[in-house]
This record gives C-alpha cells, structure tokens and sequence, in this order.
C-alpha cells in the first residue's frame, strides 16, 4: 500500500485536490469506473474512442479514493477533480505498471514470475511450469488464456494477459496463497501496451514467432521487437519492460536463433534431432496410454526420462522448456520431470473418447505454424485418415487465413471450412478465404468441404470418420463460446464433439438391440 502523494512523486505526476489527498492510502488500481472502491485509484486513461475520464463520476460514486489521469482528463471530470486527489501525469498509461505494482505492494518481489512468450505454445507451457514445480512440492500460479489460477484454484481474470492492475493484483492474491512462482503468458500486445510494465521477471521463455496479428503489427519484424522487450530493453524503443533476470529460448525457428544473438546468455532449447542446444530429447514414442515417452539430456550430463501426456512434438519442445525454467528457478529437475506426468491442459490436442474405435483432438490452433505443427505431430501417429474442421477469427489479421487453409490441407485427407468466431465480420467472406488457400494447396488429394454451421461441420467429420482416422477439431479448443455479431453464443468443440460421438454409437448398435428387444 502507498499514498497518493508517494505515488505521485514515484512516478513523477502532480497531485492535485485541496481535500487531505496527500494521506490517501491507495491499496489497488483499476481501469473500470464500476470496479473501482474505497482504496482505490481509478485510471482514466485517454481511449480511442472515448476517454476514460468520461466514467470518473461513476469510479466516485463507486468509492475510488482517487484518478489518475491526463491534462485532457482533467477537463474531462468537471467537479468531480474536486472531490478526490487527482494524479495528473502527460501519459498515465506509460506508468500505469508502475502505479499498479505500487499499489498492490510490489509482489513480483517475492515471487519468481515466469514470463512465457511466442505465438504458439504459451498456454501449454505455463500448465507445464505448474505441474514441473507442483512435483517439486512448490505451489504456483498460472495466468493466461484459460483463466488464472493459484494452488489449482481458479481466480478470476480478463484477457490472455490483463491489463496492468488486476495483472498485478493476482500476483497479489498469488503472493498471499504462498505461491513460490507465477507462470504468466506474455503476449505482445501485453508488451506493447505496458500490461506487465512494473513487474519483474525471473525468467522470460520465448517459444517460437510465426504469422499472427499482423492487424496489430504493421510486419513480423515488429510482433518479433515487441516480444524481444520480455529480454532485451534495447531491442525495441520506448519499452518499460525490465528484462527478465534468466532467459530461456527455443532455437528451432530464426527467430529463435536471432534472440540468442541479443541475449548470449539465453539457456537454448531444442526439439529437433541433432540441433545442438543445452537442453534436448530423443526420439519420442507414444504408448498405448496416449502419452509420448523421450529422454531428456540437459545441462551438467543431466539424463532423465519424461512421460509425457500431451502428443506432438512440439510439446516436447514445450516440456523441455518448462524443465530449464524450473533448473533456471533453481528447483530439482528430477522431481518437475515426474511432475509432467500429471498435466492436464484444456482444448489442447484433448481427446473426445465415447466408445469409437479413431480418435477427435481437440485444439486451440488457430495460426498457420500451429495448425501445420499440430497436424504434423498427428500424421506421424496416425494409423489412419486425417479430417481437420477449421475456421478463422473475425476482426484478426486477415492475412492468415488462406494460409491456414493451405497448412490443412498439405496434411489431411478432409478439410471441413467453417465458422470459427466471425465476431462482427461476415462469415461467409472468412471462409471463403480459408477455403481458397486450402483448395489452392490440396492438389487433388484433399477433399474440401465448406459448412458454416459448426455444429454440422463438426459433425460432418465425425459422420466422415472410420476405423484407425483421426479428427482434429481446430480453432477453439477451450472456448465455450462462438461470437457473431457481437453476440456469444453457448458453444464448445467438446461438447459438441461429445454428443456428436454418442449419436453416432446410439445409431450404429440400435438395429442390434431392436433385434435383441423382440426376440
């Protein structure tokens, strides 16, 4: 906790009110004017549409004990500057990380925070540092996609990365649950936009870069600086983000390799057979149990075997980092590689299993390097055919699109384009550009289907599905939700994937039973 005046001069914005502000004890921070509360400082940042001043009245009338905010602002609020201390700084968001890691007592001080990083792969991973450290006997917290959470309980959160207060304030929470380590998905946007502003990082993991949000970045060089800020503070201009302490970097993409080039000591990671790194694995093999089993060679002749119950090579890329951050932390290894054996990640690669005899996977992918490197990892395990249903998100970087499509269908046998979140898009013109690519990549061996309806596509591929196939639901993995229009329809692959299987048991053994029923 901190007032409003040693606020002000830490991050050298000036105070005003003639109303004892100076003492204001400030104990959190917020964004949004109906959250905020006594102890509060409500944040009205400028907008691109509207100024967060505009709601200071009602982050008042909630009980906020005092704003931050800009010169413009400060007009914005009329007489509601009077009746609080008001924090007047040139760019309140550029300190906003700072005020909200004040505010909630600097927790990423007593916490080792994992940053991780990279297109694909983060959510994955940070379920990966939690299980490697909860099989050493440390409790530890994820925040991410999937929600946050501390000790396996769920707490609540927005956004892959939240912004900036309620960021720091589930460190908080963390630091008060006794969590040694946070592992927390730094996306770029969170860099770019100073969400993890304030906190200090003890170890950053980059993973991998390929096409992704290029709506928000004008080239891959540019998402590539904005994720180097989690290493390098040189690396792109204007960033707050300090450094991580320790870095560990997947070297399997040129992006990758270039990161090491600005952070030499980077403890270097690889997948790939015979590319020289500090931690590799062998061969991997999958067992009837639908786990994949390798061995790990580390630092200081480090030999250890990992089971793994997440297939894909890619994962054990992601395994293997989990395993150097956890060594970079200081903990035993040998206790986190047993540890893994117990993850469970929701919507990735998750197995749909109602009685068939070929397997539904369920995944996040929704990037072209991630659908090729799930179908990749699929191909090489699959006895059978491959069916893939995709789509593509609305109001995303359309560029990906016909290139999703073209990475399904250089590897399956059935593409079935449809609906993913269209949000405020027209649908049809979405799949139409993930089915060009895809046709323009089929060759006359993939079969391309287009079907709007999700659930119909769905079931489609099922329906499609024989004895030894394979069918990868791809886009949503964990979502319960589809958005059209600015709606957020009830919708989850699962689910759907679920009842579609049992529907197709109910009518394969009904002749059989009617049979059995009138003898």
């Amino acid at each position: 906790m901190t007032t409003a005046a040693q606020l002000a001069d830490a991050v050298r914005a000036t105070l005003l009110g003639d109303t004892g502000g100076a003492d204001v004890v400030l104990s959190g921070a917020t964004i949004r004017a109906q959250d905020a509360g006594p102890g509060t400082l409500f944040a009205a940042l400028p907008g691109s549409r509207v100024h967060g001043a505009s709601f200071s009245a009602t982050a008042v009338e909630s009980g906020a004990s005092a704003v931050l905010t800009d010169l413009a602002g400060l007009e914005l609020m009329g007489p509601t500057a009077e009746s609080v201390p008001v924090l007047v700084h040139p760019d309140p968001r550029s300190v906003l990380g700072a005020v909200s890691a004040a505010v909630a007592g600097d927790p990423s001080a007593d916490l080792d925070v994992v940053g991780i990083t990279g297109t694909s792969g983060k959510t994955t991973t940070s379920y990966l540092v939690e299980a490697a450290l909860q099989g050493c006997g440390h409790v530890a917290g994820i925040i991410g996609t999937t929600g946050s959470r501390v000790a396996g309980r769920p707490l609540p959160s927005r956004l892959t990365t939240p912004e900036a207060p309620e960021f720091q304030a589930l460190l908080s929470v963390m630091r008060t649950e006794g969590a040694r380590a946070v592992a927390a998905e730094v996306s770029s946007h969170a860099l770019r936009l100073g969400r993890v502003d304030g906190t200090r990082f003890a170890v950053g993991a980059f993973l991998n870069l390929s096409q992704d949000h290029l709506d928000f970045h004008p080239s891959m060089d540019d998402y590539f600086r904005a994720k180097c800020r989690l290493f390098d503070e040189s690396a792109d201009p204007g960033s707050a983000v300090r450094p991580a302490d320790r870095a560990v970097v997947v070297i399997d993409d040129e992006w990758g390799r270039r990161l090491v080039e600005m952070r030499p000591d980077a403890v270097t990671v690889s997948a790939e057979m015979g590319r020289a790194a500090d931690w590799t694995a062998g061969e991997s093999t999958t067992t009837d149990r639908d786990t994949q089993v390798f061995t790990v060679h580390g630092p200081r002749d480090l030999v250890l075997d990992v089971e793994l119950p997440l297939l894909g090579r890619f994962n054990v890329a992601n395994a293997l980092v989990a395993l150097a951050v956890v060594d970079a932390l200081g903990a035993n290894v040998r206790a986190a590689a047993a540890g893994l054996e117990h993850v469970r990640v929701p919507g990735r690669l998750e197995a749909i299993v109602r009685g068939q005899d070929f397997r539904v996977l369920v995944d996040y992918a929704h990037k072209p390097g991630a659908v090729a490197a799930v179908l990749r990892s699929v191909r090489a395990q699959a006895a059978g055919r491959i069916a893939v249903v995709l789509g593509a998100g609305g109001d995303r970087d359309p560029g990906k699109r016909p290139l999703m499509g073209a990475a399904a269908a250089e590897v399956a046998d059935l593409v079935v384009v449809t609906d993913d979140n269209p949000r405020s898009e027209e649908p049809a013109e979405i799949r139409a550009a993930v089915r060009a690519g895809a046709e323009a990549a089929a060759g006359g061996r993939t079969r391309v289907e287009e079907i709007g309806d999700r659930g119909l596509a769905i079931a489609t591929a099922i329906g499609w599905a024989r004895t030894g196939d394979v069918v990868v639901i791809a886009g949503k993995g964990h979502e319960t939700g589809q958005e059209v229009a600015g709606t957020v329809f009830p919708f989850d692959d699962r689910t759907r994937a679920a009842e579609e299987l049992i529907r197709r048991l109910e009518y394969t053994a009904s002749p059989g039973e009617t049979e059995d029923s009138t003898s």
